[in-house]
């Protein structure tokens, strides 16, 4: 079901070497049982390689060699597990609060056999930074999970002093970065940088926010950033 397709074959090569036949073998693994278990729409299943697979596995180009990465609201895997088959040299957090997806995710480890570089934590981003034993890593990837202002809140506070967010983005990635640069310049992060990773290799690229953590803020927690939303629609008004 989840054939890879001839004119993907170059590319996928590139991103995967010697590790393409475990790409395959967890593109399988979402085109079905992902499927089925609700996590990957059916109208997805022809374009597993180009939508899902490749357009995270180019995200690693920012990725530093040897990184801990924590990747937020994983929900099938997308990007931490793909990054953990492309880049076997990482340490990788798979965090995500629903059970139905963090059973997947386990199942998916063990059959792909990855328990040396991949862990499965459930949870939400804000109290796995704030609980007895904080999680920190030098990266936190996300894709799809949030507005960047909500996702820097969450996300920040996971990263070490000097690590990144890695928002994977569409469309309205620069609106976001105009709209919201200073609330993430309030939560410790530097000034948005937007990449285009994977020029040459997908098309299209895929677009991406970084922000670096520059300075040392407490976790934010959901209701203290939906009443910041709050207060700012006020103003506005």
């Amino acid at each position: 079901m989840a054939v890879l397709p001839p004119d993907l074959a170059e590319a996928a090569r590139r991103l995967f070497g010697d590790r393409l036949d475990l790409a395959a073998a967890y593109a399988e693994l979402l085109a079905t049982d992902g499927v089925v278990r609700g996590l990957i729409g059916p109208r997805e299943a022809p374009r597993i390689w180009d939508r899902h697979l490749l357009n995270c596995a180019v995200v690693g180009e920012l990725i530093p060699s040897g990184a801990s990465l924590i990747d937020v609201g994983s929900g099938a895997g997308l990007p931490g597990l793909v990054l953990a088959i492309a880049r076997p040299d990482l340490q990788v957090t798979l965090l995500e609060p629903l059970a139905r997806r963090t059973a997947f995710l386990d199942e998916a480890v063990d059959a792909l056999g990855l328990h040396d570089s991949v862990r499965v934590l459930r949870g939400r981003a804000e109290e796995a930074a704030a609980g007895p034993e904080p999680v920190q890593g030098d990266v936190v990837t996300a894709r799809a999970v949030a507005p960047l202002d909500r996702l820097a809140a969450w996300c920040l506070p996971l990263t070490v002093a000097g690590g990144r967010l890695v928002a994977l983005k569409g469309a309205s990635a620069a609106d976001e970065v105009v709209e919201h640069a200073p609330a993430v310049h309030r939560l410790g992060g530097a000034e948005p940088v937007l990449h285009r990773c994977g020029e040459g290799i997908v098309d299209p690229p895929t677009v991406v926010v970084e922000i670096v953590r520059e300075r040392m803020v407490g976790p934010t927690s959901r209701k203290s950033a939906k009443k910041t939303r709050s207060d700012r629609s006020r103003h506005r008004r």
